[in-house]
C-alpha cells in the first residue's frame, strides 16, 4: 500500500484507522492528475477551458451574448458572461449552503445532468469549476441575478466565507469567475497568451451567436493586448483564414450546419468546413460542444465516411472506376476539415474529453452530411472533378509506395537475422503493420492471442533495457535486448539509421500501468529518442493504453482507464441490471486475450498515445531527458527537489 495512504497509526498497524479518507475537493488536490490530466502547462490552460466551457454553454444554449477573457499581470485570468448567473439561493438537499457554494465545492454537482438547464453542454461530469476552485489558492465568483450583485470567496476549495450580497447591479447580469493557479500545484508553469488567445478566438469560431472580448495585461510577442472575435460565417470564415494564401481545389470549401431533430429526433446539431489544397498537408480539427477533441472520435469517423463515401458515388457516375480505391487516408492527405457538433449527453473518453466516444454521433453526422455533400458536388463539378483527380492521383501514390515497401519488406526480412522471440505478423508490407513492445512472457502470451496475425507483431522484452544516454556504443551493440528490437526494426542505430528500411508502420510500448511498467517505457522512449530520433519525428511511436479497471453490471461491460474514468461510470451507471462489479488489472499478463484485445490492441476499440516532441521548446525534451536520464545524479536529484510536491501523484 502506498505510504500517503497510512495515517496516524504505525506501519506495523493496518486497522481501520490507517484508512484515509478524502473528502470535499481532497481528492482533487491529492491526485489532479485525474482530473486534469496532469500538472504540466497544459494542465494548467486546461483550467481556464473548463471555466470558458461552462459560459459557452451559456451561450449555446440562448442565455449569453458576450464573454470576455482577460489575463491580469499576476496571471490570474477573469472569464465573465452575460448569462444567467450561477443560482445564488440556498440547495434542496443542502439548505445551510447556496447553490454557488454546492457546485464550486462539490464534485459532481451541477445543472447538467438531468438536461434541464441545458440541451447540449461541454460540462457533463460535473467536475469542472470544482477542480478548478480545488486548484487556485484564491478563486472569486461574481454572480450578477434580478438586478443584484453577489460574491463568495474561495482558496484551494475552501470558501472563505458566506455568499455576500454587494448591492444593486442594474447594467449587469451573468457570473464572473476570478481564479489563480496555486502554484504548489503547477510549480513555475505560467499562462501563455498566444495559447488562451488560440482558444478564445477557436471557441468564436465555433458558435457564431456569440461575441468573445480578449485581454491581456502580459505582453508575448505579436500576440494582441485586446481584441474583439465575433464570426457570422462560423466555421467556413475559421477554414478561410486557417487557408488563407494557400491554393485550394475549390474556390468555396464543402460547408454548411445542419440540426439533428428533424431527421433524428434527437436535439443537436452539426457544421462543418472542408476543402483540399496541394499546398500544405491536411488536418481535421474536431470538436463536440465546443470542445476540442484532439484525438477524434465517433463525430470525426462519421464525417470522413460521408465525404468518402460521396466521392466514390460521384467518381461512379463520372465513370472513373479508380475512385473506388480513395481511402480515408487519402482524403485525409491535402484535406483540412474542421467540424463541430452538439449532442446531448456525449460520452467521452476520459475527463480531460480528449476523444469522443457516442455511437450515436456517427450515424448521425454521416446522415446529416451526406446529403448535402452530395449536392455539393453536383453543383460544383469543376471543384468536385479537381478533387476527384486530386485524390485519384494521392491513391495511385499510395499504392505504388505500398509495392514499393512490399518488395522492401520481403528483401529487408530476407536480409535480416530476425530475433528468434520475435512473433512477427505475415503482411508482406509495412502500411498498417504494427509492433507491440510488450514487457515479459506472461504479457506476450495474452498478446499472442489477442493480436490480429496479419498486421500485429510482438516482441517481449525480459526486464529493463539499458539506459543508453552515456552508454558506450560497445555497451549498446553487446546488449542482447537492443540487438533484438533494432533486429525487429530492420532500421540500424544513431548515425546508421535508415528510416526506409522501418519494417513496421507502428511501434507501441505496451507496459503494465505501474511504476515498473512506467520506468520500462521510459527508457525504451529514450532509446528511440537519443538513437531513432526520426522514427518519432514521423510519428511512428506510439504509447498503448490498457485500462485499470473493469466493470460489470450484468451482461453490459465497461472498462476505465483510471480512477476518474471509474468514478464517472459508477456514478453514471453502465445500462444494465444489479451490482456493479470492479475489477483491477494488476498487469497486462492478468487480462485474458478478450479484454486485451477489446481494450488495448484492436484499433476500433482502443486508445493509442502518439510520442511526439514539443516542436515549440526542443531544446526543452533534450534538457529533460538529460535530466532524467543522464548520468549526473545530481541533475536528477535537483529535478526531484523541484518537483517533490507530485510524487504523492504517483499510483503505486
Amino acid at each position: 500500500m502506498p505510504d500517503d495512504l497510512l495515517s496516524g497509526a504505525s506501519r506495523d498497524t493496518y486497522d481501520a484507522s490507517s484508512i484515509e479518507v478524502l473528502e470535499g475537493l481532497e481528492p482533487v488536490r491529492k491526485r489532479p492528475g485525474m482530473y486534469i490530466g496532469g500538472t504540466d502547462e497544459r494542465a494548467l490552460h486546461h483550467l481556464v477551458a473548463e471555466v470558458l466551457d461552462n459560459a459557452m454553454d451559456e451561450a449555446v444554449a440562448g442565455h449569453a451574448t458576450r464573454i470576455e477573457v482577460e489575463l491580469h499581470v499576476d496571471h490570474s485570468v477573469t472569464i465573465r458572461d452575460n448569462g444567467r448567473g450561477i443560482p445564488i439561493d440556498p440547495h434542496p438537499k443542502f439548505p445551510d449552503k447556496s447553490a454557488l457554494e454546492v457546485i464550486l465545492c462539490t464534485l459532481h454537482a451541477g445543472g447538467k445532468f438531468s438536461g434541464k438547464a441545458y440541451e447540449t453542454s461541454g460540462g457533463l461530469h460535473g467536475v469542472g469549476v470544482s477542480v478548478v476552485n480545488a486548484l487556485s489558492d484564491r478563486l472569486r465568483v461574481e454572480v450578477a441575478r434580478n438586478r443584484e450583485l453577489f460574491a463568495q470567496d474561495f482558496s484551494r476549495g475552501v470558501p472563505l466565507g458566506p455568499v455576500e450580497k454587494l448591492g444593486a447591479a442594474p447594467n449587469r447580469r451573468g457570473t464572473a469567475v476570478i481564479f489563480h493557479a496555486d502554484e504548489q500545484i503547477f510549480g513555475q508553469h505560467r499562462f501563455r497568451p498566444a495559447r488562451l488567445l488560440k482558444m478564445v478566438r477557436s471557441k468564436a469560431y465555433l458558435f457564431s451567436g456569440v461575441e468573445i472580448r480578449w485581454k491581456t495585461a502580459i505582453a508575448d510577442g505579436d500576440t494582441p493586448m485586446e481584441a474583439v472575435f465575433h464570426f457570422p460565417g462560423g466555421l467556413a470564415d475559421y477554414l478561410s483564414e486557417t487557408l488563407e494564401g494557400a491554393s485550394t481545389y475549390a474556390e468555396r470549401p464543402f460547408s454548411g450546419k445542419v440540426g439533428f431533430q428533424e431527421k433524428f429526433g434527437q436535439p443537436g446539431s452539426v457544421e462543418w468546413a472542408v476543402n483540399w489544397t496541394p499546398s500544405r498537408d491536411g488536418f481535421i480539427q474536431s470538436y463536440c460542444n465546443t470542445i476540442p477533441t484532439p484525438e477524434g472520435g465517433t463525430h470525426e469517423a462519421g464525417f470522413w465516411s460521408a465525404i468518402l463515401k460521396g466521392l466514390r458515388a460521384y467518381g461512379e457516375l463520372a465513370n472513373n472506376r479508380k475512385a473506388a480505391q480513395i481511402t480515408r487516408d487519402d482524403l485525409m492527405t491535402g484535406g483540412c476539415a474542421i467540424v463541430s457538433t452538439f449532442i446531448r449527453e456525449p460520452e467521452f473518453v476520459g475527463q480531460t474529453k480528449d476523444r469522443l466516444a457516442t455511437t450515436e454521433a456517427q450515424r448521425m453526422v454521416e446522415g446529416a452530411v451526406r446529403d448535402h455533400f452530395d449536392n455539393w458536388l453536383a453543383s460544383d463539378t469543376k471543384a468536385a472533378g479537381a478533387i476527384l483527380d486530386f485524390l485519384v492521383l494521392r491513391s495511385e501514390e499510395r499504392l505504388r509506395r505500398r509495392a514499393e515497401k512490399e518488395t522492401q519488406r520481403k528483401s529487408a526480412t530476407k536480409r535480416l537475422r530476425l530475433p528468434g522471440k520475435l512473433v512477427d505478423c505475415s503482411a508482406t508490407n509495412r502500411d498498417g503493420t504494427e509492433l507491440f513492445i510488450v514487457e515479459g512472457d506472461s504479457a506476450g502470451g495474452s498478446a499472442k492471442m489477442a493480436r490480429n496475425r496479419k498486421t500485429q507483431a510482438l516482441l517481449p522484452l525480459r526486464g529493463k533495457i539499458l539506459n543508453v544516454l552515456g552508454a558506450a556504443s560497445s555497451k549498446l551493440g553487446s546488449n542482447a535486448e537492443i540487438n533484438d528490437l533494432t533486429q525487429a526494426l530492420g532500421t540500424g542505430l544513431g548515425t546508421r539509421f535508415k528510416i526506409d528500411d522501418l519494417r513496421y508502420d507502428k511501434i507501441i510500448i505496451m507496459t503494465d500501468a505501474d511504476v515498473d511498467g512506467a520506468h520500462i517505457a521510459s527508457l525504451l522512449m529514450t532509446f528511440f529518442f537519443t538513437q531513432m530520433r526520426p522514427l518519432i519525428d514521423q510519428g511512428h511511436l506510439y504509447l498503448a493504453c490498457p485500462p485499470l479497471f473493469r466493470l460489470t453490471q450484468g451482461a453490459k461491460r465497461l472498462y476505465a482507464l483510471d480512477e476518474a474514468e471509474k468514478e464517472m461510470w459508477l456514478e453514471k451507471g453502465l445500462g444494465g441490471r444489479g451490482k456493479i462489479d470492479v475489477s483491477r488489472f494488476k498487469g497486462l499478463g492478468e487480462m485474458d486475450a478478450k479484454d486485451l484485445k477489446e481494450t488495448t490492441m484492436d484499433p476500433a476499440s482502443r486508445k493509442l498515445i502518439r510520442v511526439s516532441i514539443d516542436e515549440d521548446h526542443p531544446g526543452e525534451t533534450a534538457d529533460l531527458v538529460e535530466r532524467l536520464m543522464g548520468k549526473k545524479p545530481e541533475l536528477r536529484f535537483q529535478y526531484i527537489q523541484e518537483n517533490a510536491r507530485f510524487v504523492q501523484e504517483v499510483d503505486i
